[in-house]
């Protein structure tokens, strides 16, 4: 992966390093927890952030390779991954190019990132492509708003507000319709609400199965 792939956002990682914690207790550790219940195999999670997810994973896990391609937040990563209960490889990397084989995992994982991927349907093509027939791919995201919030997140994209807010997250995504137009069988998928600033408030949890 060259190096000017790196994604640098150094203001926005620091900010959500530091706010994370206090998401994670009003009930984001027990979404993600929800997200990854029942997992098994070789995974790979895109966008690992802060590493938040790698607590959660369970032991019927044999490794992750965790890619995140912002510097201070892949430091972070790496320090989560040394209490994690499971083996974690941190790497830097982008979703729209994965540092891996076709058919090298059993499950993907992604979490809070797909708002702010380049290109949603590359993202999930990489996913799809390192993921064995058969392989799931778990999901927490935020997403497109119905009504007037939905308006105001499409305004908040187009006029680029909050994507250079928020690090490059998009808030009028319909993720779940792309998970299954990128080739997924989607076989759950949880709709709630919960509110991460004033535009990242419908959230979705599930499961996707590849072909």
């Amino acid at each position: 992966m060259s190096a000017t792939r790196h994604k640098r956002h150094p203001i926005f990682a620091r900010l959500y390093a530091r706010a994370s914690p206090k998401v994670e207790r009003r009930g984001q550790a027990e979404h993600r927890a929800e997200m990854l219940a029942g997992l098994e195999g070789r995974v790979i999670e895109i966008g690992a952030g802060n590493g938040l997810n790698f607590a959660h994973y369970p032991a019927t896990v044999t490794a992750v390779l965790a890619v995140e391609p912002e510097p201070y937040l892949r430091d972070r990563a790496a320090e989560a991954a040394a209490s994690a209960a499971v083996p974690v490889a941190i790497v830097d990397g982008v979703a729209d190019e994965l540092p891996a084989g076709d058919g090298d995992f059993d499950a993907a994982v992604a979490s809070l990132v797909l708002c702010s991927v380049p290109d949603q349907a590359v993202a999930l093509a990489e996913l799809r492509r390192v993921l064995k027939p058969g392989g799931e791919l778990r999901f927490y995201e935020h997403v497109l708003a119905t009504g007037r919030l939905g308006s105001t997140q499409r305004r908040l994209d187009d006029w680029g507000i909050w994507p250079r807010l928020s690090g490059g997250c998009h808030g009028a995504r319909d993720t779940a319709a792309a998970i299954a137009r990128a080739g997924f069988a989607i076989e759950r998928c949880r709709r709630f609400p919960f509110a991460v600033g004033p535009v990242a408030v419908p959230h979705i949890v599930g499961a996707a199965r590849r072909d």
